[in-house]
């Protein structure tokens, strides 16, 4: 390792330019030209288009053009599609309803876009939007997906009966219904996930431009894989040929899984450009964001599990009910299936699982994955019902756990995943003596002298990230592979340039690539440059989700500086008349081992392009391209405890302590790794106790801005206390195993155990606000 390489705490290089003002986000793009979009949106959650008027909007002042849904659709415009077939358990296809990118007969939930307006000035274009006049024959609404399966509810699509998109199971349903009946004891819990929105601090925007000269289309977007919106808008939604577009995320300000999906307002821009001959730029404003991006988790959940006399975990029973919104979005039907139900194990040997999940449309934005992708909720709902089971065994949670967990690898699960290395007890043990778990209780005495409740809660966490092979994935249903792509350019002075088809988005890519590239060479971070998102430069990619970026598309660049080292050795050991073997890269050197024979980096590089003094038959450049697909999932994991303490006059919950000790494998830079701890815990502290999206019966988002929509403030967190006891993952090259989404798994049954645990009353929803946490422990009190 050196001071820049691998396990290196490197300060960020793009972080200057983003703290300076200097970054370059969609909306900071100008193309001479450009004109500005704002979309007509439905105020209703349901209801039939009967007529819209768009002819006092053209009228207005500056308005280049009004285009609506059968326009779209007359210029074969397709609808948008979920990229993962799920089967029920009948063999069945999933029911997946249209989705055209504007509506033409019906809208299906509010905010639903009718049209679009291409003006001037934005202000023009909005103004413009007020006067379109849509008329709308208004239908009833249901946005609880249970009230959406029941007989009599609002239909959504033709294509799906009762509202089921798929009724999907896995395991082995006779064995567990078997196990529970003979259990010496079952808990029994029905479990919410509340639906969020993502959120990110960049809303979503798209610039598309299409150059009749060169017939020709680009499209800047906020996207956490262009290349995959380039092949779907091309291959599916009929928009341009794939050679004939363009797709470049620039900086993109975070996007948490909101921004891997193809939304309506990419393929409508495009479209609209060739249209009417100019670029077209939208940007949401933030009320647009919380309408219509992808909401996250909102899932209802039974839950059994039980235990032999030894307390050992014999079998668990899950049923989830998923709400999937009015449209099904790229990755949703994923979501709650192979990214949720395949975790349920945890780190758990239970031999026996069985896992029931009905996907149903609503009159609600459409759900995607949101940080974690089903992982969360898988977590969610096991890591309650153990720390519920240990109290109604009346034994210490942690030692219920730990006499539960897999302790030999690798591990087959009876739910898919074959667990390949861990250590769960490491992580547990860390955890417990940075909380000072044993002195729990003296703190609780002193908070109760106080007026205080005191309380805590433990949760032990897995994931699987790097999702893998591709084969495997398909034969799951996915419709890509989850490969990755990267190429290694050594100019001929020695500088580098790193194509990835990994996406950043807020993880600092530009540094921790740039590092292994210079644990590799020995060349300084500023010689290295990072290219990705871009479709012109970068060939193929297939973006940043699922914490892939480190075990897949940093095992891609380690097979690519592979095939750099291979050649650069050849050259230099020509250069210097030694043997290939004996050649070895230091401290941006070539050094013939045993000797003081030397060519430096530079050096080399340029005798590479220059061509006079080459091996026989060998071309002349140094420029390697690898793909990597991943043999298996890696299997980050950890323990999070927290601690809280409330004040039972008023509800008010304030966590005095987190912990959180966490297995990611091989580390490249620690401090990126705890920052990414850091984000991932805050998302999942405001999940378990301020966010949560609410509809009302009509379908009107009643949390639509922060007036409404608590987000985490700085007064609302800790300090963490992060750790690593780290297991390499054995399945790439660089064992890693990912961290960006550990965070948001772990955290809200952490916090929800400590909450319970204060107040006596586990019967206690997320978001576990302090009106819910006093009226919580006002029905305790009474029992």
């Amino acid at each position: 390792m050196g001071v820049e390489g691998i396990g290196a705490r490197v300060a960020r290089k793009e972080d200057k330019r983003f703290i300076t003002g200097g970054g370059r986000y969609v909306d900071d793009m100008v193309v001479p030209g450009m004109k500005h979009a704002a979309f007509v949106r439905s105020p209703h959650a349901h209801a039939d288009i009967k007529k819209i008027d768009v002819r006092a909007a053209k009228d207005m002042p500056g308005v280049i053009d009004v285009l609506v849904g059968k326009e779209l659709k007359a210029d074969g415009i397709g609808n948008l599609i979920c990229g993962w077939m799920i089967h029920s358990k009948d063999g069945s296809p999933m029911n997946m309803g249209a989705w055209s990118p504007l509506a033409v007969d019906r809208v299906r939930y509010v905010g639903d876009a009718v049209a679009i307006v291409v003006a001037e000035t934005k202000g023009q274009a909005r103004d413009a939007a007020e006067a379109v006049e849509v008329t709308y024959k208004e239908k009833k609404a249901v946005t609880d997906a249970a009230a959406a399966l029941k007989n009599g509810a609002p239909q959504l699509h033709p294509e799906a009966a009762g509202n089921l998109i798929y009724d999907w199971a896995i395991g082995e349903e006779d064995a567990v219904d078997k196990a529970i009946a003979s259990a010496t004891h079952v808990t029994t819990m029905q479990i919410v996930n509340n639906r969020l929105v993502p959120n990110a601090m960049e809303p979503r925007a798209a610039l598309g431009h299409y150059d009749k000269a060169e017939d020709h289309y680009t499209c800047w977007t906020t996207s956490q894989n262009p290349h995959v919106a380039r092949l779907v808008m091309s291959a599916f939604y009929n928009v341009a040929p794939e050679n004939k577009l363009r797709v470049i995320a620039p900086d993109v300000g975070g996007g948490f899984g909101s921004k891997i999906y193809i939304y309506p307002e990419e393929i409508v821009c495009l479209w609209a450009s060739k249209r009417t001959g100019v670029p077209v730029k939208w940007v949401a404003d933030r009320t647009e964001s919380f309408l219509t991006d992808a909401h996250g988790r909102d899932h209802v959940t039974e839950v059994k599990l039980a235990f032999d006399a030894d307390n050992k975990m014999t079998a668990l029973k899950v049923d989830t009910i998923a709400n999937f919104g009015a449209y099904m979005s790229l990755f949703s039907s994923a979501v709650p299936t192979y990214l949720y139900a395949t975790l349920l194990s945890g780190q758990y040997v239970i031999p026996s699982i069985h896992c029931n999940v009905r996907a149903v449309y609503t009159n609600t934005a459409p759900v995607d994955a949101y940080r974690g992708a089903g992982r969360p909720e898988a977590t969610y709902v096991l890591e309650r019902v153990v720390e519920t089971a240990a109290r109604e065994l009346g034994v210490s949670p942690a030692e219920l756990r730990r006499k539960n967990f897999i302790t030999t690898f690798p591990y087959q699960t009876p739910v898919i995943m074959a667990y390949d290395a861990g250590d769960y007890a490491a992580s547990l043990d860390a955890a417990m003596k940075a909380a000072d778990y044993a002195g729990f209780a003296k703190r609780r005495d002193k908070a109760a002298k106080n007026g205080k409740l005191r309380g805590i809660g433990m949760s032990c966490y897995i994931e699987a990230c790097g999702i893998a092979p591709s084969a495997a994935v398909g034969s799951l249903g996915a419709g890509v592979g989850l490969w990755e792509s990267a190429e290694v350019r050594v100019n001929g002075v020695g500088t580098i340039e790193v194509l990835t088809g990994s996406h950043s988005h807020g993880q600092g890519h530009e540094t921790t690539f740039a590092q292994l590239v210079s644990d590799r060479f020995g060349v300084p971070l500023d010689t290295v440059s990072i290219v990705h998102g871009d479709t012109d430069k970068v060939q193929m990619g297939m973006g940043t989700y699922g914490s892939r970026s480190g075990a897949v598309g940093m095992s891609a660049v380690v097979k690519a500086l592979d095939k750099v080292e291979a050649k650069a050795k050849k050259i230099a050991a020509h250069l210097m008349e030694a043997d290939e073997g004996d050649i070895v890269i230091e401290n941006g050197e070539l050094k013939v081992a045993g000797t003081d024979k030397t060519v430096p980096w530079f050096q080399m590089a340029l005798a590479a392009y220059t061509a006079h003094n080459l091996p026989e038959g060998m071309e002349p450049g140094l420029k390697e391209g690898a793909f990597y697909d991943p043999s298996n999932f890696t299997f980050p994991a950890g323990c999070y405890i927290c601690e809280v303490e409330i004040d039972p006059e008023t509800g008010d919950t304030e966590i005095v302590q987190f912990v959180a000790a966490d297995d990611f494998g091989n580390i490249i830079n620690p401090m990126i790794v705890e920052g990414q701890v850091h984000g991932g815990i805050a998302q999942g502290v405001g999940q378990a106790l301020l966010e949560g999206c609410h509809y009302d019966d009509g379908g009107q988002l009643i949390t639509a801005s922060y007036m409404d929509y608590c987000m985490p403030r700085a007064d609302d967190l800790p300090s963490f206390q992060v750790s690593t006891s780290n297991t390499p993952c054995p399945s790439n090259p660089l064992g890693i195993k990912g961290c960006g989404e550990a965070g948001a798994i772990g955290s809200p049954p952490a916090v929800i155990n400590a909450i319970t645990d204060a107040i006596g009353n586990n019967d206690l929803s997320m978001p576990a606000t302090s009106q819910k946490v006093w009226a919580a422990l006002k029905a305790a009190t009474k029992h």
